[in-house]
């Protein structure tokens, strides 16, 4: 079976997602696969083969290497951002009927919009902060903020990951220049109000038959919230398993399974809470988690006592068993 493990991305993600990319490769059975790694780039589409780089072929996602063609049985994706985490490079292996890991179109888009996720979910009481929406060229004023929001809060890019373009704000002078930063990544952003608790995130996939949780990951960062530096420099404490109460672990996880059941996912995804006043406050979810060596994901799957080797084995299961949107 020929498996393409497919990275990379058009987005500043692309970096992280390179690593994880790294992890997939170095966790396949060899044995059971034919393995390529395949690099989805602003400069290109490749295969990459002995250090070599063979050009993908856009109208059937194959690839030559000058002696034969090789196409794709399967297809392992951890493009963080775009096109692979917002539904584009779903729907394009939709048209061609090549299986792939992970959320279809629909719901990769959905989900990598974090307001239209939060609108969902709106509709099944799930507990979230404030938050108001502004699209790039339409003025908002720090007072109108303030009076709806308080004081401090965040903003942070609409579509986007990894913590990029996103500002915690506690002055006029700092939402100016937030605005500009969150506008960087993004024409349309949200502002969303302070949970001031404990960060806690989770794991969830679709495994073996039942949507489970891996584990509760509670988060320190050094800095004043979670950003780019505290998940990929070192600068935060990541302690698996969450040292909250066993009532609130439970909690967190019923309303972790909801939402993803709810949302209608498939694969590996990992959710964000913050709980405050003894209430887990819904986030974002993300659906192509990182897997490099500083990531959350493969951390719980150590804690669950699930391989990385094993949760690919049955990524690669799933896949095969779905069908395109219009067969089913």
């Amino acid at each position: 079976m020929n498996v393409a493990v497919v990275m990379g991305g058009y987005s500043d993600e692309s970096v992280i997602s390179l690593r994880s990319g790294q992890l997939i490769l170095n966790n396949l059975d060899q044995e059971k696969y034919n393995i390529y790694e395949i690099h989805i780039l602003l400069e290109g589409w490749f295969a990459i083969v002995n250090d070599e780089k063979f050009s993908i072929n856009k109208a059937d996602f194959s690839f030559y290497d000058g002696f034969s063609i090789t196409h794709f049985d399967v297809i392992l994706n951890t493009v963080h951002g775009t096109p692979g985490e917002d539904g584009h490079l779903q729907a394009y292996w939709e048209l061609l009927e090549i299986p792939y890991a992970g959320c279809n179109y629909y719901q990769s888009g959905l989900t990598f919009n974090k307001r239209d996720t939060l609108s969902v979910l709106s509709k099944f009481n799930v507990p979230r902060a404030k938050s108001i929406y502004v699209s790039e060229g339409n003025a908002i004023s720090f007072d109108q903020v303030v009076a709806d929001l308080g004081v401090p809060f965040f903003v942070k890019p609409n579509q986007s990951g990894s913590s990029l373009g996103i500002s915690k704000v506690n002055s006029s002078e700092e939402f100016e220049k937030a605005l500009l930063f969150a506008f960087a990544e993004d024409k349309e952003i949200l502002i969303e109000s302070f949970l001031d608790g404990t960060e806690v995130s989770v794991g969830v996939l679709k495994y073996k038959g039942e949507t489970l949780v891996l584990g509760l990951t509670e988060i320190i960062s050094e800095n004043s919230f979670f950003d780019y530096e505290a998940k990929y420099l070192g600068k935060s404490e990541e302690i698996t398993p969450a040292r909250i109460s066993d009532e609130m672990t439970e909690k967190v996880k019923k309303i972790a399974i909801k939402i993803y059941d709810t949302l209608r996912m498939n694969g590996f995804s990992r959710s964000e809470f913050i709980i405050m006043n003894n209430e887990p406050h819904f986030i974002e979810i993300n659906t192509n988690p990182g897997l490099s060596p500083q990531s959350i994901f493969p951390q719980q799957a150590a804690f669950a006592n699930i391989s990385m080797s094993d949760l690919f084995d049955n990524e690669i299961e799933l896949a095969l068993q779905q069908k395109p949107i219009w067969k089913k």
